[in-house]
């Protein structure tokens, strides 16, 4: 086994075009997602390729690499719309676990319960994909993740970095996420609010995300466009809203649980994006 560590991303492209390779950025789902008997013939480490680590503000959005780690975003000055994927970032595991994972390693991980997917839902972000035998393409988070563990992205082809679009400089964000204990759990369900209200109280827009309740993240597409034009203390949460939802039972909790949980966590993150 061999574990490549090149410092240019056209290199790192050249190795990934060699067939099975595993990228590692952070490392921290390697050992837990491995299986007996099964290893790569090598690891591909970007974490010394420069442009990866970029963090970038601009008129055309914000840019995550893919060397981007939890602190780094945490870290970083962000502006208000960005505040639950600051607050999703904390969640992630110990202070260790954030100096390491990287927001792009989450994605992807494609877990259902990834807590970086719902505030980046929420955020509209965009996946920019890289490969030595094809052109640069960009693909929407809500079609990059296929489904568990799954994800629309060919072998020699790596995840380069995320994309967030601008925003109203009014929106503001917030997360809610639930575990069976207060610290290093995996989510038995999480849910992300970006909300834009006008001069008038009203309800200018809405994104609403929720995370651990279907195979993917979903974004609640039905509640978004009810909330429009209402004022955040008139809203109503109903089935028809949760529609795009199927969870399951498992050990963390059941699905019935699980909906009586996210119409509460909207509603929170709701009211603690507006207070934002």
């Amino acid at each position: 086994m061999t574990y490549y560590t090149p410092t240019a991303l056209s290199d790192a492209l050249d190795i990934l075009s060699k067939a099975n390779g595993q990228i590692v950025a952070g490392g921290t789902d390697v050992y837990p997602s491995s299986k007996k008997g099964q290893t790569p013939d090598y690891f591909l480490d970007i974490t010394r390729i420069k442009d990866l680590k970029a963090l970038r503000q601009s008129e055309d959005g914000t840019y995550f690499g893919a060397a981007v780690t939890w602190s780094d975003i945490i870290a970083a000055r962000l502006p208000a719309a960005f505040d639950a994927l600051k607050a999703a970032s904390r969640e992630i595991g110990s202070v260790q676990i954030q100096n390491a994972g990287t927001l792009v390693g989450n994605i992807c991980n494609a877990s259902p319960a990834a807590d970086g997917v719902p505030a980046l839902l929420a955020l509209d972000a965009t996946v920019q994909i890289e490969s030595a035998t094809r052109p640069p393409r960009r693909v929407s988070l809500a079609d990059f993740i296929t489904g568990i563990r799954t994800k629309a992205l060919a072998a020699d082809e790596m995840v380069s970095g995320i994309h967030i679009p601008p925003h109203d400089k009014a929106m503001r964000s917030a997360f809610e996420k639930l575990g069976s204990r207060r610290y290093l759990v995996i989510s038995i369900c999480m849910t992300a609010a970006n909300i834009t209200v006008g001069a008038d109280g009203r309800i200018v827009d809405a994104r609403l995300a929720v995370g651990a309740c279907s195979t993917v993240a979903q974004r609640l597409t039905a509640l978004e466009q009810a909330l429009i034009g209402a004022r955040p203390e008139t809203v109503q949460i109903t089935a028809v809203h949760l529609d795009a939802l199927a969870p399951i039972d498992d050990v963390r909790g059941t699905s019935d649980y699980r909906l009586d949980v996210v119409k509460e966590q909207i509603r929170r993150a709701i009211t603690g994006a507006i207070r934002a």
